[in-house]
């Protein structure tokens, strides 16, 4: 079985550029105000769910395993 990971999007750096819409439409949509949500917090790991965090030109979304609260993105320095 594969990780699931926790995503979630700070909406206090958000600056509603919706990259993350273009990378992964099906990772994330935008409200009204242009912020960010994730579709499904937990979700199974995803190349582009991924693409849309490092994309993302504020780093508003965070990564972490589901199970453990290890950190995907970005990444535990």
């Amino acid at each position: 079985m594969g990780d699931r990971w926790h995503v979630e999007v700070d909406r206090s750096v958000c600056i509603g550029s919706g990259m993350c819409v273009n990378h992964a439409p099906d990772g994330f949509t935008l409200d009204a105000a242009r912020q960010s949500h994730p579709r499904a917090p937990g979700t199974d790991a995803n190349e582009k769910v991924l693409a849309a965090a490092e994309g993302c030109p504020v780093e508003a979304i965070t990564i972490t395993l589901l199970e453990s609260g290890e950190p995907v993105f970005p990444p535990d320095e």
